[in-house]
């Protein structure tokens, strides 16, 4: 059974940087493309950043470009987050997923993220 645990989200001053981390347990990460997403309150859950499998290669929604940094450490079985200049409008629930063809995608239970203004 493949289980995501985040940690690390928190209450962060606007410009404050905050690092988001998912331990994937049951299976090795390297076989997933990893992802976050985030929900604020009363909005759809949007995909944030991607890391995909067997690679380096990332990507990002416009929102966050060139302030955060998707990341996944194998030997550790954790995919990262590092969330830099953060925003009130960041503010949300992170979540992280995993998918890979022919598995259903496994999501993690979530971490708050909440940016003061």
């Amino acid at each position: 059974q493949v289980q995501l645990v985040e940690s690390g989200g928190g209450l962060v001053q606007s410009g404050g940087s905050l690092k988001v981390s998912c331990v994937v347990s049951g299976s090795t990460i390297r076989w997933y493309t990893m992802s976050w997403y985030r929900q604020a309150s009363g909005q759809e859950r949007e995909l944030v950043a991607q890391i995909f499998s067997y690679s380096t290669i990332t990507k990002y929604v416009e929102s966050v470009k060139g302030r955060f940094t998707i990341s996944r450490d194998d030997d550790k079985n954790t995919a990262y987050l590092q969330m830099n200049k953060l925003k009130p409008e960041d503010t949300a629930v992170y979540y992280c997923a995993a998918s890979r063809p022919g598995d259903p995608t496994y999501w993690g239970q979530g971490t708050q993220v909440t940016v003061s203004s």
